[in-house]
């Protein structure tokens, strides 16, 4: 169950669009769910298929986090899943319990001649009295806090404590049961205290140690800061939603075929961004195309695959290009040069409703990557005829990382600025 709002806690199920066997590409209505607020569609931003409803059309207060469905990996058998459960899935937690309302109190004493004021029961006349309870005793003495703890000699305290054992699981061997050095030098743990940590080791494969040493060397080699900004989107999923519904099955744009769009903008209005750093030759090149790697997460890593001429491309070919390099990245069928090279980067984790924003690692030679948190409704002031009242906004916090080598702080500023610019206006992409 997705957080669709701020406040939500749990949401109801309404109508599911798709069935179990579907298949689902990004922007799908997946299912209705009314949240604290209203009725919303969620719309899928993935490529798959619906394996399984675990809660049907109909269920209430489903907690936020709780499973609703099964999505695999288009192709995918989905018979397996027919005999799945909700336990299968983990469970299910209950929604935290609405805050309790106090009660009010009552502006006039019962009792009153006033008409508006409660009537008195027999039980409120009458002034309550506590009942006095006799305290219980076992008998014996009280014990002090230092009869409480285990007898143990000063020397044999000191040897615990800098050996890091714990006085009261050892038995004392000395007069009457007290804890002697030998008593701690001779303690073994037992159980599950005495076993080492459990773990389990994995060869890295060679993919796994390209990706780790070009990072390495990406965060050491390249002095990396950040600029930030919260994005509005509200128009542009707008214009999205405006484009998928007069494509007649042609396309279907994601919010991250914007995006990818917006970075081409933006590195052309900024061209030092969309440049590398070449130490060895001296210089610093200044790319005249715009090629945008697209990470994309598979099975055995961190992919890149490149939209190449971003810039001179319309959304339905990007759109058409992501999907197919999207898809034989994880199939691991993408060619050396659909992989390697690129201008700019951007990495989108705004599937994730639990990622808010994060920061990127640069991909060198590159200068800069492009981070995506996820689509947030925030409250925002707003002008109406009765006067300024709060409207929903919907939001994206993006994050720059920049080489300091290549790109100074002020330009990369002006980059974020460009961007941000043609994603809240977004009929500037089709100019």
């Amino acid at each position: 169950m997705p957080a669709l709002s701020p406040t939500m806690t749990a949401g109801n199920i309404g109508t599911w669009q798709k069935a179990a066997g579907d298949k689902v590409s990004p922007g799908d209505v997946l299912v209705e769910i009314e949240t604290d607020k209203a009725q919303m569609d969620f719309e899928f931003q993935e490529d798959g298929v619906l394996a399984k409803i675990l809660k049907e059309s109909g269920e209430k207060d489903v907690a936020v986090g709780n499973p609703i469905a099964v999505m695999v990996e288009e192709g995918e058998d989905v018979s397996p899943f027919e005999s799945f459960t909700l336990e299968d899935a983990g469970g299910e937690k209950a929604p935290p319990p609405p805050p309790k309302e106090e009660a009010s109190e009552a502006s006039e004493p019962p009792g009153t001649s006033s008409s508006t004021a409660p009537t008195a029961s027999k039980e409120e006349s009458k002034p309550s009295r506590p009942t006095a309870q006799e305290s219980q005793s076992k008998g014996g003495r009280l014990q002090t806090s230092l009869e409480r703890q285990p007898a143990i000699s000063p020397r044999a305290k000191a040897l615990a404590l800098e050996n890091g054992v714990p006085i009261k699981a050892v038995k004392g061997t000395g007069p009457k049961g007290q804890i002697t050095e030998k008593d701690i030098e001779n303690y073994k743990p037992s159980g599950a205290s005495a076993a080492g940590p459990s773990y389990e080791d994995f060869p890295t494969s060679s993919m796994r140690k390209t990706i780790a040493t070009r990072l390495v060397q990406s965060v050491n080699q390249n002095p990396h800061y950040f600029v930030s900004a919260a994005v509005s989107v509200t128009k542009l999923l707008k214009l999205r939603q405006a484009l998928n519904s007069t494509a007649d099955g042609k396309y279907k744009l994601s919010l991250n075929d914007f995006l990818i769009k917006a970075c081409g903008v933006a590195c052309r209005k900024v061209p030092a961004v969309n440049s590398s750093w070449r130490g060895d030759e001296g210089l610093i090149r200044q790319y005249n195309n715009v090629d945008i790697s697209v990470a994309v997460a598979t099975s055995v890593g961190l992919m890149t695959p490149i939209v190449k001429g971003v810039d001179g491309l319309g959304l339905e070919k990007i759109s058409a290009q992501v999907k197919d390099l999207g898809k034989r990245a994880r199939d691991g069928k993408l060619k050396p040069e659909e992989y390697q090279g690129g201008t700019f980067t951007i990495s989108n984790m705004g599937m994730n409703p639990a990622v808010e924003r994060f920061t990127a690692v640069i991909n060198p030679p590159q200068a800069g990557i492009l981070a995506v948190g996820t689509t947030k409704k925030v409250a925002i002031p707003a002008e109406t005829d009765s006067g300024t009242g709060v409207e929903w906004d919907d939001q994206i916090v993006v994050t720059g990382s920049f080489d300091h080598k290549v790109v100074d702080g002020a330009v990369a500023g002006e980059w974020i600025r460009e961007f941000k610019k043609v994603v809240e206006n977004p009929l500037e992409l089709m100019l």
